[in-house]
């Protein structure tokens, strides 16, 4: 399955709706994995592993089963007046509500952005650039 494929199937077909919350709090996910700003991915990794869920992380990195991470443990990696404040503003939702969906999102983005089992150097930026803009034209 290929990028483009797995962010239309993690949406459930509902990338059409320009109002979709689950649009814009995927686009806002990959502007964050992409930003310079937010540190991209390596800032994620470092608030999973400061959060105690590195283990998360990697499976999701690695090639193997991805585990599983809860709302929960979303609101403790991104921080609720940090990332996920902005996320959840970005895709009008709650905090709570945004958090429950990336805990579904991020294993899979992520797992896809990594394909080979490592953070690839230069090209996360391009991918998810392209799918942004995928997005954005299709709503």
């Amino acid at each position: 399955m290929g990028l483009l494929d797995m962010a239309m199937g993690m949406l459930g077909g509902d990338q059409q709706q320009s109002d979709n919350p689950k649009t814009k709090l995927l686009q806002a996910a990959i502007q964050m994995l992409t930003s310079n700003q937010s540190g991209g991915l390596q800032g994620l990794m470092s608030g999973f592993q400061n959060a105690g869920m590195g283990d998360a992380l990697a499976s999701w990195i690695g090639t193997g089963q991805n585990l599983p991470v809860s709302g929960e443990q979303i609101q403790q990696a991104l921080g609720n007046d940090g990332q996920l404040a902005q996320l959840a503003q970005t895709a009008g939702l709650s905090q709570g509500d945004a958090a429950n969906h990336l805990s579904e999102m991020l294993p899979e983005l992520i797992d896809k952005l990594t394909p080979n089992g490592e953070v690839p150097q230069g090209e996360l930026g391009n991918l998810a650039g392209m799918l942004g803009q995928f997005l954005g034209h299709h709503q």
